[in-house]
């Protein structure tokens, strides 16, 4: 299915009006990059580059495409024309996903002629601002978690697609799982899921839907204990499935206090291996609150589907140099007041000491590489119009987390507060 219209009109009618004035075809360099982080927040997680490569693939204007244009009279016949043509075939490169990014840190760096770089701003901020909004606020989660799996549960708290793109996120930033079948088909995430208090409420007892579950999943499956008493349900559930229970969940209540009652409870039952999850509106505070308590796993849902308060990441996609009549490099920038850009064809190393992170620093990729330890950033991910296809399909999101948990290595430990400061690491220029 074509992705051209999951645009803005303006993209369109840029193109209409450089067509007209012959300046489409100027060989330009568009960036992504974030102004600033979130408040409060120590980094971001660079997300969705997989998802985009591939949309940008499909992005063609077939005869549905045109005759919509065509019939709201958008764009004129001679743009029409053209973009009955289209196709991407310029190169795309930037972060590697998963890794951490800071503000100013060129993200994404797409670079083709005008009328066919422009045309991928919506698409392109719209995949990446979303998604790596979900994976930093997932990252900090899985942080405050520590060794402790979370499951991503939020299907229901955002639209059809956006589910399946934030339970991929997820899973990049260290998420174990996810709730939603189509993230497993699309894109091999883990999926999981047992049952929800209707499935209870069902039956005549809580008892007889206890046996149900574990007739059809066995006793290794997880019994949630909070539809009525938890007390008496965990016992019920206990009895049921015998002691070798896989799991209980508890999805509301004060659960620091529940999650220590019901393990006290499971221990006494000989239950001593059944874990415990809980489900009750969690964020990566709460889930902090629970570090002493003895919870076995978690899952989240509206929280991270949203960004934990941040459902976009601001990121923006500008121009940054274009070629001159002669056919030279140009460096252009915005001066606007709170909205100025850096101007030039950017590269990225991430500046170490002693094996620890110590700067995010860009420089012009017309001059020589400063002579500093650290690792470069930048990597190709499209040439000529094709994607890479290391970063494509599952095998792109699996080397996604990985790379991930690679770069969170890196951090500085001041990285993982949750309190409110200032990004961890200094973006510097040369």
């Amino acid at each position: 299915m074509s992705t051209a219209l999951l645009t803005d009109q303006y993209e369109l009618t840029m193109l209409d009006a450089a067509i007209g004035s012959g300046r489409h075809e100027r060989q330009c360099v568009f960036e992504v990059f974030a102004r600033r982080l979130p408040d409060s927040r120590r980094y971001g997680i660079v997300a969705g580059t997989g998802r985009l490569l591939e949309l940008i693939e499909e992005f063609r204007f077939g005869d549905e495409e045109l005759g919509f244009l065509a019939r709201n009279s958008i764009v004129s016949p001679t743009t029409i024309d053209w973009l009955a043509n289209y196709r991407f075939t310029g190169d795309i490169s930037g972060y590697r996903e998963g890794d951490a990014y800071f503000p100013g840190s060129p993200v994404l760096t797409v670079e083709g002629t005008f009328a066919e770089a422009v045309l991928l701003e919506t698409l392109a901020l719209s995949v990446l601002n979303y998604d790596s909004a979900v994976a930093s606020a997932a990252a900090r989660m899985v942080s405050a978690a520590g060794a402790r799996p979370i499951a991503e549960m939020g299907s229901r708290r955002t639209g059809e697609r956006s589910a399946v793109a934030s339970a991929r996120a997820a899973y990049i930033a260290g998420f174990s799982a996810t709730s939603n079948l189509e993230a497993g088909r699309s894109w091999g995430v883990p999926t999981m899921g047992t049952a929800a208090h209707s499935f209870t409420l069902l039956h005549d007892s809580e008892e007889e839907a206890f046996q149900a579950q574990v007739d059809a999943l066995g006793p290794s499956t997880t019994l949630l204990v909070d539809t009525y008493d938890v007390e008496n349900a965990v016992e019920l559930a206990v009895k049921v499935a015998g002691t070798g229970l896989g799991a209980v969940r508890i999805d509301s209540g004060d659960l620091a206090t529940q999650v220590a009652s019901v393990r006290a409870q499971l221990d006494s039952l000989g239950a001593t291996k059944t874990r415990i999850t809980v489900t009750n509106d969690l964020d990566e505070h709460a889930i902090a609150a629970l570090r002493a308590a003895p919870v076995d796993s978690f899952g989240v849902g509206t929280s991270v589907v949203t960004g934990s308060g941040y459902p976009a990441a601001g990121m923006v996609y500008k121009l940054v140099a274009h070629h001159n009549e002669a056919g030279e490099w140009v460096s252009v920038a915005k001066k606007s007041t709170a909205k100025a850009t850096v101007g030039g064809h950017k590269a990225a190393i991430r500046t170490m000491e002693n094996g620890v992170a110590s700067s995010e620093l860009i420089y012009q990729t017309v001059d020589a590489r400063p002579e500093v330890e650290g690792r470069e950033l930048i990597v190709p991910l499209m040439t000529a119009g094709t994607a890479d296809a290391q970063w494509l399909g599952d095998g792109g999101t699996l080397a996604a987390r990985d790379h991930r948990e690679d770069a969170m290595a890196e951090l500085p430990q001041t990285a993982f507060r949750l309190s409110r400061g200032e990004p961890v690491l200094p973006t510097l220029y040369r």
